[in-house]
């Protein structure tokens, strides 16, 4: 007897402490979607179009902020807490000049969006649809992305080329980075060089401005400042017994092989 009423107390022990677990999870359950239905109906988290400050764009230089702004259209006149954040982001992240974003809520009523741009490295010469000579100049960053120039902008980047619409960023980062390592590599020396052809990123060749001309220079595939001090130190005398010449393939490390332009 003794061990079945130990029995009893043990078992109506444990149903009172699952009632209990049940009545806070339900008032837990209640207080949660009272606090929600608050945050979502209450006017003082309203993201207000009236205040120019409800949301705040920072890190935009070069981005459309009409474009990023069009993105939370739909966000005013409704809580900041019904706003995704997450999609949002992605939607940030597909805006041209945007290579990351975060999106915070500010209390009671603000948003902030900090964008973190993309860095461009070089134009790039692109032909314009439809075929014929005509070219149109975009930039390019060091991960490959085609951006747009934007306007009242101005860089002073060497033109890139090499570069197509039908490859792909990973594809054309190949070519980027053969240029960032020449660039590099020469150091000073590059100020001169106003195109880099990198169609064949281990076959480099530049267009430099020596002595007031433009040469087309061949460079090859590494020791790019070695070759083009060698051909700096040796081009005065170069252009006594070759003046015509514009193209020199500097490739092998031993000599200089001019090639002279051919007139029509």
């Amino acid at each position: 007897m003794p061990r079945e009423k130990a029995r009893s107390g043990i078992r109506w022990r444990m149903w009172l402490s699952i009632l209990g677990w049940c009545a806070v999870f339900v008032s837990s359950a209640v207080a949660a979607r009272q606090a929600h239905h608050y945050v979502l109906a209450n006017p003082k988290f309203i993201l207000s179009g009236e205040d120019r400050h409800a949301l705040t764009l920072e890190g935009v230089n070069y981005a459309a902020r009409s474009k990023l702004l069009r993105i939370f259209a739909a966000d005013y006149g409704r809580s900041i807490f019904a706003v995704p954040l997450d999609e949002r982001r992605r939607r940030l992240l597909g805006v041209d000049w945007v290579q990351d974003a975060a999106v915070s809520r500010i209390w009671p009523n603000r948003l902030l969006v900090r964008v973190t741009e993309r860095k461009p490295v070089a134009f790039v010469s692109l032909p314009l649809h439809g075929g014929g000579r005509a070219t149109r100049f975009l930039l390019v960053d060091a991960q490959g992305v085609l951006l747009d120039p934007p306007l009242r902008a101005q860089f002073t980047f060497p033109v890139l080329t090499g570069l197509t619409d039908e490859q792909t960023d990973a594809e054309r980062r190949v070519r980027v980075h053969a240029m960032q390592d020449l660039m590099q590599d020469l150091g000073p020396a590059g100020q001169n060089i106003s195109e880099i052809d990198a169609a064949a990123p281990d076959d480099l060749t530049v267009v430099a401005q020596v002595e007031g001309r433009s040469l087309e220079l061949k460079l090859g595939e590494g020791n790019y400042a070695r070759r083009m001090q060698n051909f700096l130190a040796h081009y005065p005398e170069i252009r006594k017994h070759t003046p015509n010449a514009t193209i020199f393939d500097l490739r092998l490390d031993d000599r200089i092989t001019a090639k002279e332009q051919i007139k029509s």
